[in-house]
């Protein structure tokens, strides 16, 4: 069983919302202009992931899922309203956008003109509505384990914009070829930086139980043996 440290490191790297899984392309490559707008939406998307998905993860435990309502009645445990998770799903991340949009708004007016229409269309960045279908698909077991997972997620993509920002802009001063310039480059790059982070699927997360090798090397051995005796007598033989 994972522990909440490796499912946060797991969510930032190995398992990288853009670079593994490629969701939330449209704003990751819209908004990756500017080093300054690309922290502002990736603050706002580890916000909105880190309130969402623990959200969503009590809907899903207490009112969603067959027998989650148990805990009103006992007869309502055969009730089963998972057919409504898409719904209510969407209607946290709207509802949580819409509070992100007016505090940028408030205290950040320059940061609210900078993003302009990627602002309220976090609410269907893809990484946000998939950090709340993984967080059901892989049933995390408590609600530490899905905010981690949230927070890991929120900051791999902001890891990712951020990085991607900063290449773009030293890139201007670049001499690219012309048919590469813009978005061309900017997949190029991309797609190098998803190869890098695949480097971090190699790493073991957690401890593993070493394997039994008792009964193994109860039969090898004999087994070994008995090549070496056989390998002698052919040498002998050939002799």
């Amino acid at each position: 069983m994972e522990s909440t440290l490796d499912i946060f490191v797991k969510a930032i790297f190995s398992e990288n919302m853009i670079f593994a899984y490629f969701l939330g392309m449209c704003s990751y490559l819209a908004v990756s202009k500017t080093v300054k707008t690309a922290v502002g939406l990736g603050a706002a998307v580890i916000f909105v992931l880190v309130v969402t998905v623990p959200v969503n993860y009590l809907l899903e435990n207490y009112m969603l899922k067959e027998g989650a309502l148990a805990w009103l009645d006992p007869s309502y445990s055969e009730i089963d309203l998972s057919f409504l998770s898409f719904i209510m799903f969407i209607a946290v991340v709207a509802s949580i956008v819409q509070l992100v949009e007016m505090l940028v708004e408030k205290f950040a007016p320059a940061l609210y003109g900078a993003l302009g229409i990627f602002l309220p269309l976090i609410a269907v960045n893809c990484s946000i509505l998939g950090g709340a279908l993984f967080m059901q698909d892989r049933q995390y077991s408590t609600i530490g384990d899905a905010t981690a997972f949230a927070l890991g997620s929120g900051i791999g993509w902001f890891i990712a914009i951020v990085a991607i920002a900063a290449i773009r802009e030293k890139i201007r001063y670049s001499n690219v070829p012309a048919p590469l310039r813009g978005l061309g480059i900017t997949f190029i790059i991309t797609g190098l930086m998803g190869i890098a982070f695949m480097s971090f699927m190699g790493i073991k997360y957690g401890s593993e139980k070493p394997a039994d090798d008792s009964k193994t090397g109860s039969i090898e051995a004999p087994i070994n043996k008995g090549m070496a005796q056989t390998i002698n007598t052919n040498t002998y033989k050939a002799i």
